[in-house]
C-alpha cells in the first residue's frame, strides 16, 4: 500500500497514476468514495451544481476547512477498510492517492504491514498558478473568480495545518517544486522507500 495525501493541485492524482504504473500496482482516489462539494468551476467532467457555489460563496475559509475535515471523518472508515484489506497480500498492491489521508489518521494505519506513506506539497504560488489554469480564471466572470479565490484559501490553509501535522509526526513529503510528474513519482518511491521497476 502506498497512500499518498496533500492538498488540491498538488499533483496526487498524476503522481500516484505514474507512481502505480511503475510498481504494477491499481490506483485509486479517496475523492471517489464519496463527493463533497469539489471544484466550484467547470470542467469537461464537472459541472458544478448550485450547491457548491453556494458552500464556497458562503462560508468563510475555516468554516471550509471544517466543513471538508467533518467529510474526511466521515469518510475514514472506509479508506481504513481499503488499506487493512489491500494490506492482506491477495491481488496486485495499491496507490490510494486523496486530500483525505490526513496525517494523524494514516499515523494509526502504519503499523500494517506494507503499508507507506508520504504527502505532496507545494508551495503558495505554484498552487495559485495550478489552480487558475484548471479553472481558466483569466476568461471568469468577477463572481466566478472569488469561487477560485475561496477554493485556493481553503486549500492553503489545508495544506499549512496539513504541513504542521506531519512535521509534529515525522512523516514524509515531497515538495513538487514544479518537477514533472516522472521527477515527483521517483522521489515519492525514494520517501516510502519501495524500488520502482
Amino acid at each position: 500500500m502506498v497512500l499518498i495525501g496533500g492538498t488540491s493541485h498538488t499533483g496526487k492524482s498524476t503522481v500516484a497514476r505514474a507512481v502505480a504504473e511503475r510498481l504494477g500496482f491499481a490506483c485509486r482516489s479517496t475523492d471517489r468514495l464519496a463527493r463533497h462539494p469539489g471544484r466550484p468551476w467547470r470542467t469537461p467532467e464537472w459541472e458544478p451544481p448550485p450547491h457548491v457555489a453556494e458552500h464556497y460563496a458562503t462560508l468563510d475559509v475555516d468554516e471550509l476547512i471544517r466543513s471538508v475535515s467533518d467529510h474526511y471523518a466521515r469518510l475514514w472508515p472506509r479508506i481504513e477498510e481499503l488499506v487493512v484489506d489491500g494490506a492482506s497480500g491477495e491481488g496486485p498492491g495499491l496507490v490510494l492517492e486523496g486530500s483525505a489521508l490526513w496525517p494523524a489518521r494514516v499515523a494509526g494505519l502504519m503499523t500494517v504491514p506494507g503499508t507507506r506513506a508520504v504527502w505532496l506539497t507545494a508551495d503558495e504560488t505554484a498552487l495559485r498558478e495550478r489552480m487558475r489554469a484548471s479553472a481558466r480564471y483569466g476568461e471568469m466572470t468577477d463572481q466566478e473568480r472569488h469561487l477560485v479565490d475561496k477554493f485556493l484559501a481553503r486549500a492553503e490553509r489545508f495544506q499549512t495545518l496539513m504541513a504542521q501535522d506531519l512535521d509534529a509526526r515525522g512523516l514524509a513529503r515531497v515538495d513538487t517544486g514544479g518537477l514533472p510528474a516522472g521527477r515527483v513519482a521517483d522521489s515519492v518511491l525514494a520517501a516510502v522507500g519501495v524500488p520502482g521497476r
